[in-house]
């Protein structure tokens, strides 16, 4: 009897064997439809015991104008015991309503600073130069307006940041650490992210300029699994594009242990897998960024997410309106088709 001692080669093993309760294998509008309706729920519920809304409370701290826009600085309450910041942009010539996007940071130190074009610091520009970050910044300056929150545990709410911190168990692993604090509440961080990312939409539509009846999410990455999540949850958001976030459980998470306590929720991989996720997003458009040399989430494994993706929207009646952009590049914003697929979308 061979016997083995790796719980890598365990989890591998027991990944190969897993069958999702609600993996997609219809092909008609009515197969569509009765998946939609067993699978949404579920997802809702895997992300746990969602934070109770409270008055947001919220004040601008700062407001300037530069690159032709209106910047601002926000603070709210996202629960009775956290807040968030928020940056929002917008042209400065507006007039009348504009639509909106709800731009997702991804995994990195420097939270919505990057994806906002905040290049005060050599290590900030290098980061956005890295993965061609700026994406809230460019779709602001393309007549969009654009918020974007540090996440839990990340940029200005990363703890790693506080003076005086000395913590190694949760330095060296935020992520895994907030995680286990969650689930011991019946929480998971990745719902409580959804729930501030909700708010940021409800503070969003508040503003007089802001076009509610047309809402974008975006992100990169750890970004593409809350535009993902938030696309879900909230019906608000009417298009997607998901940026190097496209793969399945058992090839990033399972074989490369490339996730982290962030994305993932209890039974997720029992319910579907990451197409499902996305098929979700259906029947509202969805333009997927896949990078031919991203080293997160492999070209092989990304196209074959995709293309289940695709099979689901056929199935909806609607693979006219799921988008790909396969682009020679790596881990980073291809930025070939957004701002033509939000303008379709979102500016008509």
């Amino acid at each position: 009897m061979k016997r083995n001692l790796s719980m890598n080669r365990y989890f591998t093993a027991v990944s190969a064997e897993n069958k999702p309760k609600y993996r997609f294998d219809g092909k008609t509008k009515a197969h569509w439809l009765r998946w939609h309706k067993a699978l949404l729920p579920a997802v809702k519920a895997s992300l746990g015991r969602m934070p109770a809304k409270v008055p947001i409370n919220a004040e601008v701290q700062a407001q300037w104008q530069e690159d032709g826009l209106n910047k601002q600085r926000i603070i709210f309450d996202v629960e009775k015991h956290l807040s968030a910041v928020a940056y929002l942009f917008w042209p400065s010539n507006v007039s009348g309503k504009v639509p909106a996007i709800l731009a997702c940071h991804g995994h990195g130190n420097y939270g919505k600073d990057a994806v906002m074009g905040n290049r005060s610091s050599p290590d900030i520009a290098a980061d956005i130069a890295d993965h061609n970050y700026d994406y809230g910044l460019q779709m602001a300056k393309a007549g969009y307006a654009v918020i974007a929150i540090d996440w839990r545990g990340f940029g200005e709410r990363d703890d790693r940041r506080k003076p005086n911190f000395a913590n190694n168990y949760f330095e060296n692993d935020p992520c895994s650490a907030n995680l286990l604090r969650a689930t011991l509440m019946g929480q998971t961080p990745l719902g409580m992210n959804v729930h501030d990312g909700m708010v940021a939409l409800d503070y969003l539509c508040s503003r007089k300029f802001v076009d509610t009846e047309n809402i974008g999410v975006m992100g990169l990455s750890y970004g593409g699994t809350m535009t993902t999540f938030m696309s879900i949850v909230d019906q608000r958001i009417k298009a997607a594009d998901i940026i190097c976030y496209s793969d399945r459980f058992a090839d990033f998470a399972m074989r490369d242990n490339n996730a982290c306590g962030v994305q993932v929720t209890p039974d997720l991989y029992s319910l579907c897998d990451v197409p499902d996720l996305q098929g979700l997003i259906a029947p509202r458009p969805l333009l997927v960024e896949i990078g031919t040399y991203d080293n997160c989430f492999m070209v092989d494994s990304a196209m074959s997410c995709f293309h289940e993706v695709e099979k689901i929207f056929l199935a909806a009646g609607k693979r006219d309106l799921l988008e790909l952009d396969l682009f020679e590049g790596g881990h980073r914003w291809g930025a070939n088709k957004s701002r033509a697929f939000f303008d379709r979308h979102l500016k008509g």
